[in-house]
C-alpha cells in the first residue's frame, strides 16, 4: 500500500496498539454484522475484541462451510496489520499457509519464470473456520442460515454490511450509496485441482475458438485454485454455455491437461460468471457502513477480494477505536480507505482489461510477453521487478534489444528518416506567450532549456494555423513569414546547441474553444473583448455558456486545407524535424471525428468514415508539402469520456486511417473534447489506449497522460506498450528531467549526452536507492 499509518501500511493497519486493547468508551455497543464471510467475521471479531462489553452478531444466509472459491491470497502488508490487531489470528493463520516467490507464465509451449515475489494463500474454508472459532472464543453470536432482520440499523448501534457484490443492504438505500455496478467482457469459473502448483502459474491456451487463459496458484499442501478465464465470445464458441457444470469442468481440464499434469478439476457448486466492477459514492448511511464486496470490488486477477474486506475490518475497527462519536469514525474510515481502494481498483481495472485483450499480445516475443504480463498493473514495474530478479529483466532487455547497461528509455527509435536517440518526448504544451503569434525569448528558453534537458524530442505547443484558428491572444503561429522566422532562431539554437536532439512542431486551429483567456486567467473561458468568429464542424458551443461557433463551408474548408499546407511548408522551411498533426482535444479537426461535436448532414458528418474525410484531406494536404524524408504524427483523443463519444474501437479504426494515408506514428491522448466529460484519471491512465491502438494496428505510438517517473517509461517501452513516451508537466517541473533520469540510472551512453557546459554535473554520487531491499508486493 502507498502510505503508513504507525509503521504499518494502510491498507494493514492495525486496529489496536498491542495484545491487550482497552475498551472505547461511547463507541457503539449493539453491532449487527450482515454476512459471514472472510471481511464481515474478521470486523465482528475485532470490533468484540477492542470492547468485550460490546454484543456482537453476524447473520448468514449460508451454512458454516458454504464458500464461493477455494484459496485466499494475502499479502504481507495485509498479515502484517492482522498480526499487530489480533496475534491469535495471525498465528493460526501462519500455520495453515502455503508460501511462495514464482510466476511462471506459459506461452506457446515456453515457460518463463520471475521469482522474488511473495505469496501466500490458505484454503478459503480454511480461514472461514479460523474466524469463525476466533468468534466463538470472544463471544461473537454466529447465526447461519438466517436472514439479516430488516430493522437491524434501528435496533442496533452500528450494523456493517458485509453482505458481498450482491448486498441486499446496498440495493436497498441504493439512493444513498449511488452504486455504479459494471459488467466486463470475459466469463470465468473457480475450480481447484488436487495437487499444488509450484508457482503462481498464467498458462494461455490458443484454441480453435479463440485464447483462453489459466490463472493457478497453490493455497494448500495438496490443492491449488484454478480459475479459467476468456472473452465472452470466445466461451460463446467453445460451447460452454450449453454444458452442465461437470461438462465445463471436464473440457476445462482437457484444455489446460498439460499445465494440470492430467489430472482433473474439482468444482464447488461452481459456475461461469462475468466479473463485475463495484463502485459506491457513499459507503456509510447513518448507522448503516459497507465493508468488502458491498462497498466495492477488484479483478481477482491482481489479489484478493478477501485482502481488501479484510483491510476494511482492519481500518473500520480502528476508527471506531480512535474517534469520539459515530458520524466522526465512518467518515474517517471511509476517508482512509477510499484512496487506497480508489489505487487498487485501478490497479485491477487495467489487469482486467489486459486479460480482455490479451490476444492482442500473442505475437510479442516470449520474454516481452512474459514482462507484459507482467507489469500490466502497473504496479510492478520495470525497476522493481530488476530488484526482485534481476536475471530475468535482463533477459527481457536483451531480447528487446537493449546493450548492456542501458535503460529501455535510451534505446534509438527511427521514424522514416528521423532517428531519435532516446523514447523521451517532451509533450506539447501551451505556454501563452507569444506577440501577435510570434515566438519570442521565453519560446527559445523554454523549448532550448528542455532540448538541453536530453529528450529525444522537443515538441512546441499547438502552434496555429491562422489568427482566427488561436486559442488565446497569446498562441504561438505559423502564419506569416516573421512568425516562421523567429521559429527558426529556436530550432537552428537546438540543432546547434543540442545535437542530437529533434524538435517538431504540432500544427492545429482552435476550432470552436478559441477566443478564450490564457489558462491562469480562466481556462476556456472568453475573453472579455477583443473576441474574433469561431468556426466549427458543427454550431456547437463547448460550454453551454460560451459562443456558439459557425459551422464550416465547403469554401472554408477549402481555405483551411490550404492554410495547413502553407503552416507545414513554412514550418519545413523553419527546420523543424517532425510535424504532428492537432486532431485532439476538442480543437478543429477533433470536432469533426468525434459523433458529439460533428452533427453535420454533407459528405463530412455522419458515419466514422465520414467524420474522418476532412482530417484525411488535411493530412494528405500537409504530407503533400511536408518533406519526404521528415516524420508526420497525428495527436488524437482516443475516447471523449462521455457517453455516446468516440470509444476505443473508433480510435483504432481513426489510428488506422491515418496510417494508411501515410502517419508515421499516433500520439494518443485522450479528451477534453465535450466540458461534460468524465476521465478516469490514474497513473499512466491514457496509455491503455495507445498499447490497443498499436497493437490492432502495428501502428508506431506515442504514449501521454500522467506518466510522471522514469520507472514508468523504462516499463511502458520494454512492455511494448509504447515506442515513445511524452511527458508533459515533468518536464514543467525539471527541463533536464531526462538527463536526471540517466544519472540516477547511473547511464551514461549515447542515448543521454550531456551538453560540454553541463558535465560535470552529470558526476554525482550514487544515492543508495538501488540497494534498497527487495520489495514484496502483490500482483
Amino acid at each position: 500500500m502507498e502510505r503508513t499509518v504507525r509503521g504499518s501500511p494502510s491498507g494493514a493497519r492495525p486496529a489496536a496498539d498491542g495484545p491487550h486493547p482497552r475498551p472505547a468508551p461511547g463507541g457503539p455497543l449493539r453491532v449487527a454484522v450482515i454476512g459471514g464471510g472472510p471481511g464481515g467475521l474478521y470486523a465482528a471479531a475485532l470490533l468484540k475484541r477492542l470492547d468485550p462489553a460490546r454484543d456482537v452478531t453476524v447473520w448468514e444466509r449460508n451454512a458454516p462451510d458454504d464458500t464461493f472459491g477455494f484459496g485466499v491470497v494475502l499479502s504481507d502488508e495485509t498479515l502484517g496489520g492482522i498480526e499487530h490487531a489480533d496475534p491469535q489470528v495471525y498465528a493460526a493463520l501462519r500455520r495453515d499457509f502455503v508460501r511462495w516467490d514464482d510466476i511462471d507464465i506459459v506461452h506457446r509451449g515456453v515457460r518463463h519464470t520471475s521469482g522474488g515475489h511473495g505469496f501466500a494463500a490458505l484454503g478459503r474454508r480454511r480461514l472461514l473456520e479460523i474466524l469463525h472459532a476466533r468468534c466463538h472464543d470472544l463471544g461473537v453470536r454466529l447465526r447461519f442460515r438466517t436472514e439479516a432482520p430488516k430493522d437491524l440499523a434501528h435496533t442496533h448501534d452500528l450494523v456493517v454490511a458485509a453482505d458481498g457484490i450482491h448486498s441486499t443492504t446496498r440495493e436497498a438505500h441504493a439512493d444513498v450509496f449511488r452504486p455504479r455496478v459494471t459488467a466486463h467482457r470475459c466469463r470465468y469459473i473457480w475450480l481447484a485441482a488436487d495437487f499444488p502448483f509450484d508457482s503462481f502459474r498464467f498458462e494461455i491456451a490458443e484454441t480453435e475458438h479463440g485464447v483462453m487463459q489459466l490463472h493457478g496458484y497453490p493455497y494448500a499442501p495438496d490443492a491449488s485454485t484454478v480459475i479459467v478465464e476468456m472473452r465472452e465470445e470466445v466461451w460463446q464458441a467453445a460451447g460452454f454455455g450449453d454444458l452442465g457444470e461437470a461438462e465445463s469442468v471436464e473440457r476445462c481440464a482437457k484444455i489446460f491437461a498439460e499445465a494440470l499434469r492430467g489430472r482433473p478439476l474439482k468444482s464447488n457448486n461452481s459456475a461461469w460468471t462475468t466479473f463485475r466492477t463495484v463502485v459506491n459514492d457513499r459507503w456509510s448511511h447513518g448507522n448503516v457502513v459497507l465493508l468488502g464486496d458491498a462497498a466495492h470490488t477488484a479483478h481477482f486477477s491482481i489479489g484478493s477480494g478477501t485482502k481488501l474486506a479484510v483491510e476494511d475490518a482492519l481500518a473500520l475497527a480502528a476508527c471506531l477505536r480512535e474517534r469520539d462519536s459515530l458520524p466522526e469514525a465512518l467518515a474517517a474510515y471511509e476517508t482512509e480507505r477510499r484512496p487506497v481502494v480508489a489505487s487498487t481498483q485501478r490497479a485491477a481495472r487495467a489487469s482486467l482489461e489486459w486479460f480482455e485483450n490479451l490476444a492482442l499480445y500473442l505475437d510479442q516475443p516470449p520474454r516481452q510477453f512474459a514482462f507484459n504480463l507482467l507489469t500490466r498493473s502497473r504496479r510492478v514495474t520495470h525497476d522493481n521487478l530488476r530488484l526482485r530478479d534481476a536475471r530475468f529483466t535482463q533477459a527481457v532487455e536483451r531480447e528487446f534489444g537493449c546493450p548492456p547497461g542501458t535503460p529501455p528509455m535510451f534505446t534509438p527509435f527511427r521514424l522514416r528518416g528521423l532517428t531519435l536517440r532516446n523514447r523521451v518526448v517532451v509533450s506539447p504544451m501551451d505556454m501563452y506567450s507569444a506577440v501577435d503569434g510570434v515566438p519570442g525569448d521565453f519560446h527559445l528558453v523554454h523549448l532550448g532549456a528542455r532540448a538541453l534537458g536530453g529528450a529525444g524530442l522537443v515538441m512546441t505547443e499547438m502552434v496555429c494555423v491562422s489568427a482566427a484558428g488561436r486559442i488565446t491572444p497569446g498562441c504561438a503561429g505559423l502564419y506569416t513569414g516573421r512568425q516562421a522566422e523567429a521559429w527558426k532562431r529556436i530550432t537552428d539554437f537546438v540543432h546547434d546547441r543540442a545535437p542530437g536532439t529533434a524538435v517538431g512542431v504540432q500544427l492545429g486551429h482552435s476550432g470552436r474553444k478559441g477566443s478564450t483567456k490564457p489558462m491562469w486567467e480562466g481556462m476556456d473561458e472568453p475573453l472579455e473583448e477583443g473576441n474574433w468568429p469561431l468556426v466549427a464542424a458543427s454550431a456547437l458551443p463547448y460550454k453551454e455558456s460560451g459562443r456558439i461557433p459557425r459551422e464550416l463551408s465547403r469554401a472554408q474548408l477549402t481555405d483551411l486545407r490550404e492554410q495547413f499546407a502553407a503552416a507545414a511548408g513554412r514550418a519545413a522551411r523553419a527546420g523543424f524535424d517532425l510535424l504532428e498533426l492537432h486532431c485532439a482535444h476538442g480543437y478543429l479537426l477533433s470536432g469533426f471525428l468525434s459523433p458529439l461535436t460533428n452533427r453535420r448532414t454533407d459528405a463530412y458528418g455522419g458515419s466514422l468514415r465520414r467524420r474522418l474525410r476532412f482530417p484525411l484531406e488535411v493530412f494528405d494536404a500537409v504530407r503533400s508539402v511536408w518533406p519526404g524524408e521528415r516524420p508526420m504524427t497525428v495527436r488524437i483523443s482516443a475516447t471523449d469520456w462521455a457517453e455516446g463519444g468516440t470509444t476505443a474501437e473508433d480510435a483504432v479504426e481513426i489510428a488506422r486511417a491515418f496510417a494508411a494515408h501515410g502517419a508515421d506514428a499516433i500520439d494518443v491522448s485522450t479528451g477534453q473534447v465535450v466540458a461534460e466529460e468524465r476521465p478516469e484519471f490514474g497513473r499512466s491512465y491514457q496509455t491503455p489506449f495507445a498499447d490497443r491502438i498499436r497493437h490492432a494496428t502495428g501502428v508506431p505510438v506515442i504514449a501521454v497522460g500522467a506518466i510522471s517517473s522514469w520507472d514508468d517509461v523504462n516499463s511502458l517501452i520494454l512492455a511494448g506498450r509504447t515506442d515513445l513516451c511524452a511527458l508533459a508537466r515533468p518536464h514543467l517541473y525539471d527541463p533536464h528531467w531526462t538527463l536526471h533520469a540517466a544519472a540516477e540510472q547511473e547511464y551514461t551512453g549515447p542515448g543521454a549526452v550531456w551538453p560540454a557546459p553541463y558535465r560535470a554535473g552529470s558526476r554525482r554520487p550514487r544515492t543508495g536507492r538501488l540497494d534498497a531491499p527487495k520489495p514484496r508486493l502483490s500482483l
